[in-house]
């Protein structure tokens, strides 16, 4: 399934909607189904660009480090 990657925070509304969807009780198990696979395609989404954010916040803070210990940079 080849869909456009959402931003972060468009992706985790897209979740919460999910988790609302698949709370309701009267929902066919077919809806419930694709529901959840799309679920997780998002949260790995999510957390592949948590990492990213992550890796990219370190080399920032090492970057300020690093100019912060020798001035002549």
């Amino acid at each position: 399934m080849a869909e456009k990657q959402l931003k972060f925070q468009e992706a985790m509304k897209r979740l919460d909607a999910i988790v609302n969807q698949l709370n309701d009780q009267d929902l066919e198990l077919e809806t419930a189904m694709d529901l959840f696979e799309e679920g997780l395609m998002l949260s790995k989404q999510c957390s592949r660009q948590l990492e990213a954010f992550e890796t990219k916040v370190n080399q920032l803070m090492e970057v300020q480090e690093e100019t912060h210990e020798d001035p002549e940079k």
